[in-house]
């Protein structure tokens, strides 16, 4: 069997399917494997997540998953972590990470290749696949055939790592429907007056709640130069079209509105931007008071269906990003190779047998936490012991 990509998906497909005696060869453009993974996490590589689920998945049928993700799950891939010896840690929301560094699970991947007996063959440009009796990948480095064939090439976020849309380019190829692509888990810019306004805020960060089309994410959120980021605008993002109008609660988990009057009762003389910026960065203060007009009054001064107002207004901070970073800054790209066209336990094309589409290529999408590897893990895995001869029936 022929794998395209020594990526994350890529490579676990590859061990899987050569522990099961099947001869692999793994293809790369790339000089070395698992770039990828290597920058992840800030080189620490959050590897999968505690309480990855089906629910954590974007995907036009958010049924797919689930086959893959219950064959081999996030305990699954942490048994192979800790089968080599590799120190991880937990953080918050269930993201496990390396202690060390993210080389130790491209190490890990590659050592379980290698006992596999699986060929990498690196710097090797693919230029064209066909399907006659077998499939013949036409590369610089000379031809490949095989019976089966994984295409594993990741899709275009990131495309200063060598990210392109390939993947998808072979499915059309092949007849399958691919859906919309967008970047996700990206962070938002804004134009014009309120592009200046945002910019005096760069640098701060706060914990809000995101929300949008009913899904909501209490995260940090960073002001930055250009718009907004942070791990709250990086979860929104992957939801999020052109013209959508994005909700903010800069004060979660309070009843903003009686907090304000009962300051009011206790401290009348206090001022409303002070009272705020208690709670508030000042600068963030200062901005929602100009761009909304409240009067920097004594609280005494204030009537209740002002600081009513007030904190409707911080409750339900409403924004309407110009647009996303884009691919450059992109952690994965949502959408990709529809999965009506796919097996969900096999991952094998309907209509092109031995064609198999695993990780980022496919139309499923994580949310950020380790979310997207687990996808790679559990969809390599299932392909690995299909073409492996695994009997499904």
């Amino acid at each position: 069997m022929i794998i395209i990509g020594a990526g994350a998906a890529g490579l676990m497909c590859a061990a899987e399917a050569g522990r099961r005696g099947r001869r692999v060869v793994v293809l790369d453009h790339a000089e070395k494997a698992g770039k990828k993974i290597l920058i992840s996490g800030g080189g620490r590589c959050n590897f999968t997540n505690l309480h990855a689920e089906a629910g954590n998945f974007i995907s036009a049928n958010p049924h797919f998953v689930k086959s893959a993700l219950s064959r081999f799950s996030q305990f699954d891939f942490l048994a192979l972590i800790d089968r080599h010896g590799i120190a991880w840690e937990e953080r918050e929301h269930g993201q496990l990470f390396c202690k060390g560094s993210a080389k130790e699970v491209v190490d890990m991947l590659l050592h379980e290749c290698a006992e596999a007996g699986v060929e990498i063959v690196l710097k090797c440009e693919i230029e064209s696949l066909q399907k006659d009796e077998h499939f013949t990948v036409t590369t610089s480095r000379g031809l490949f055939g095989a019976a089966s064939v994984v295409i594993a090439t990741g899709s275009r976020s990131i495309p200063k790592m060598g990210a392109t849309g390939f993947g998808h380019q072979l499915a059309k190829q092949f007849g399958l429907k691919v859906t919309e692509l967008r970047a996700g888990l990206v962070p938002f810019r804004f134009t014009g007056h309120e592009a200046e306004a945002l910019k005096a805020l760069a640098g701060i960060s706060l914990p809000v709640t995101a929300s949008l089309a009913g899904v909501s994410f209490t995260e940090a959120m960073l002001f930055t130069h250009r718009g907004l980021s942070g791990p709250a605008m990086l979860q929104i993002s992957s939801y999020w079209h052109e013209g959508d109008q994005i909700t903010v609660n800069l004060m979660p988990g309070m009843d903003v509105g009686a907090w304000l009057k009962r300051e009011k009762s206790e401290h009348p003389r206090q001022h409303l931007h002070n009272a705020l910026a208690e709670k508030l960065p000042k600068r963030v203060v200062t901005y929602l008071a100009e761009r909304l007009g409240w009067a920097n009054q004594p609280l005494a001064s204030c009537a209740d269906a002002t600081l009513d107002s007030v904190a409707e207004a911080i409750t339900g901070w409403q924004l309407k990003p110009a647009g996303s970073e884009g691919y450059r800054t992109a952690e994965v790209t949502v959408g990709g190779v529809d999965s009506d066209e796919l097996s969900s336990k096999t991952m094998e094309s309907k209509k092109v047998p031995g064609l198999y589409f695993i990780g980022e290529v496919v139309d499923v999408t994580g949310q950020l936490g380790g979310f997207n590897f687990q996808w790679a893990w559990s969809s390599g895995y299932a392909a690995g012991v299909a073409v492996g001869g695994a009997d499904f029936s």
